[in-house]
């Protein structure tokens, strides 16, 4: 009679046992893949970040249908990245997984590269088909407007998909001839749900914005290609700071029908020079990562009548002195803009002028104390100084000249402080030292310091 080994019989019946377990793991997954989360007829009661994944894997799926240009842009999901993210696609567990873009919040954005999409009514229906209910926001396209013609077409702005209480929302990005990208506000009409979206804590569409074309990197995400900006912190830096004033056109036309605009060859050449100046000053502050605005009478003209003021002759720039370099005079005398003056010191009242083409080119420096901002001026033969004092202020960008600046945020608190409330009404004679509103005498300097606080070249 055999006599069985108890050892071996053990290890056979767990051998047998083990390998029953895996097929039926390998039959769960299989099933579950193709058929969703339910099992013999009963529904699987998912988390809320499996569910958010679910929602996010369908609208991935609705993007490579059709060829949408998509990259992530949700502030959350950025902010959790390293800028080793590239390395994920090898390191990351393909498995149904969300540790990237699913947050603490129900929201996930994606941003749109309109210029690479070709808009496809038949998104809805796929949309719909795939469970989704989509709700698309238009708007007027700001690229149309002019003076002439304040109609502008309207275009898409953004889209939101929602399904089981989570929404994807899209950010609409369109090129501007500034070269940079710009997105609208979103703006519900009245006929729209307004329960829709958690609309107050969306990240993108409160106000406007602008963002240079980031470059950008394809990378595995919880085990979905995903698009996101090379450079993360930079991307997230231009977020805190994007947000976009649109020219007032409907006043500037208002503005004009008073006080015609001057189409004479003299002013059309100042314009063409002033615009040439500005380009030429934003290209050297930027490759010296110097910030400024539109500062002074430019910056009237851009609020007032949505360009430069001809009869005006220079152009202003403000920069905080926190924001100084040495280097910035050489580097605009390098780019063939020689020094016209240098008044004041790093410490006090700083300004440089440079000489464009029968154009100059004032730069003031911002000086912030408790409550209020300010710069200063210097009258060279008598040494008085002045005090040039303004409510704080945020900075936003806006486009003059197809160009891509800042401007102050609060802008009609800006203007009403430098030039009275009477700022619309065009003054052709302007004296520095007493015709602003907001002029203090300020003290003069020292005899002993003039030679290095008045310098007149």
């Amino acid at each position: 009679m055999l006599r069985f080994n108890k050892t071996a019989v053990l290890a056979l019946l767990i051998a047998t046992s083990s390998v029953f377990l895996l097929f039926q793991l390998y039959h769960y997954r299989q099933h579950v893949s193709q058929n969703g989360p339910h099992i013999f007829g009963r529904t699987v009661h998912l988390s809320g970040k499996d569910t958010q994944w679910q929602v996010v894997k369908k609208f991935m799926g609705l993007v490579h249908k059709y060829n949408m240009p998509v990259f992530l842009v949700d502030t959350a999901s950025l902010g959790l990245l390293s800028q080793d993210s590239m390395l994920l696609r090898d390191s990351l567990v393909k498995e149904p997984h969300c540790a990237f873009l699913c947050t603490n919040r129900d929201v996930l954005t994606f941003a749109l590269l309109n210029n690479l999409w070709k808009y496809d009514a038949g998104l809805v229906a796929a949309a719909e088909e795939k469970g989704f209910e989509l709700l698309e926001v238009r708007g007027k396209d700001p690229r149309l407007v002019s003076m002439d013609d304040l109609s502008g077409n309207e275009i898409p702005l953004h889209f939101l998909f929602r399904l089981q209480g989570y929404v994807v929302h899209v950010v609409v990005l369109y090129e501007r001839s500034g070269n940079y990208l710009w997105h609208g506000v979103l703006r519900l009409k009245p006929n729209m749900d307004r329960k829709f979206a958690p609309f107050r804590r969306l990240d993108y569409g409160r106000n406007a914005g602008a963002y240079d074309r980031p470059e950008l990197v394809l990378t595995t995400l919880d085990g979905l290609d995903v698009r996101i900006p090379r450079n993360i912190s930079g991307f997230l830096t231009e977020y805190s700071h994007a947000r976009f004033l649109e020219c007032r056109y409907r006043d500037a036309r208002s503005f004009f029908q008073l006080y015609p605009d001057d189409t004479s060859p003299e002013a059309m050449n100042f314009r063409m020079k002033a615009k040439a100046l500005l380009h030429l000053a934003a290209r050297i502050l930027t490759e010296l990562r110097v910030p400024f605005w539109l500062s002074s009478g430019t910056c009237l003209g851009w609020f007032r009548q949505c360009g430069v003021i001809p009869y005006s002759k220079d152009v202003d720039l403000g920069i905080w002195i926190k924001d100084y370099r040495h280097d910035i005079t050489q580097a605009f005398q390098k780019a063939g803009l020689p020094l016209k003056h240098k008044f004041g010191k790093v410490e006090d009242s700083l300004e440089l002028s440079f000489q464009g083409l029968d154009v100059k080119l004032d730069i003031f420096f911002f000086y912030e104390e408790t409550d209020v901002v300010w710069n200063g001026g210097t009258q060279a033969k008598s040494g008085k100084k002045f005090k040039y004092v303004f409510p704080k202020f945020t900075l936003c960008w806006t486009e003059l000249m197809d160009l891509k600046v800042r401007v102050p945020c609060e802008t009609v608190d800006y203007v009403s402080a430098n030039y009275g409330p009477t700022w619309n009404t065009p003054v052709k004679t302007w004296d520095w030292k007493s015709s602003p509103p907001n002029v203090q005498d300020n003290g003069v300097w020292p005899v002993r310091e003039w030679d290095e606080v008045i310098q007149v070249y």
